[in-house]
């Protein structure tokens, strides 16, 4: 479809997924390791929003019927992106799994987390899934270009191989083109000496007729 988009969704599964692995590991950290965990997670959070957008743009710079797919996908990545700030909303706040005891009401603190880790493994596997989609993709988009290249190497040859041929052809048609000239001018000499023979011929002629005449003249005067 676009490698620049393929480019740029290769970079977000493996962000997403990297990010996922650091909101499991955070859950389990306390105090200024965590902190510095969190802060790691919120720089990558500004990395994927980044990404987030350069495929919207290059998705809707492209044509309408790859734009409808792309923009289809890109939907499920701002979602995978929203699920993670929730999940980072959690590990900041004072209480990590109080949306979560909201929603499961009378669950208890080891449910919840469970429910939490659960969770972003869903999310781990299904980035992991994604990058492995996406690298597919670029592997065979790949493989495209490179047999497209070689058509075209081949093309190349053979017009190559054409154009000796014309240049060859065109070499044969001087060559015709210059014995054509020379047979023209020796057919021009041989009509010319033909000519001047026939004016000889004539000359004789006349001259022996006169002749024949001034004797028979004289013959029959005498």
């Amino acid at each position: 479809m676009s490698e620049v988009f393929d480019g740029y969704e290769r970079h977000y599964c493996e962000l997403s997924a990297n990010l996922t692995r650091s909101c499991a590991s955070a859950g389990v950290l306390i105090g200024e390791q965590k902190k510095q965990k969190l802060s790691e997670i919120q720089a990558g959070l500004d990395d994927a929003d980044t990404l987030i957008r350069k495929m919207d743009l290059e998705a809707r710079s492209l044509q309408p019927s790859i734009k409808a797919t792309l923009l289809t996908k890109l939907r499920e990545y701002k979602n995978d992106l929203g699920n993670l700030k929730t999940d980072v909303k959690r590990l900041t706040s004072t209480d990590p799994y109080q949306d979560a005891r909201d929603e499961l009401l009378e669950s208890g603190p080891a449910d919840i987390a469970m429910v939490s880790v659960a969770d972003q493994k869903g999310r781990l596997l299904m980035s992991t899934e994604r990058l492995n989609q996406s690298t597919d993709r670029i592997k065979e988009g790949r493989r495209t270009m490179l047999e497209t290249e070689e058509l075209g190497v081949s093309i190349l040859q053979d017009l190559q191989q054409q154009r000796q041929s014309l240049l060859h052809a065109h070499s044969t048609l001087h060559d015709v083109d210059d014995n054509i000239g020379r047979s023209k001018k020796i057919l021009t000499t041989m009509s010319r000496r033909m000519n001047r023979n026939k004016m000889i011929l004539w000359s004789v002629t006349g001259v022996l007729v006169l002749a024949i005449l001034i004797i028979l003249y004289f013959k029959l005067t005498h």
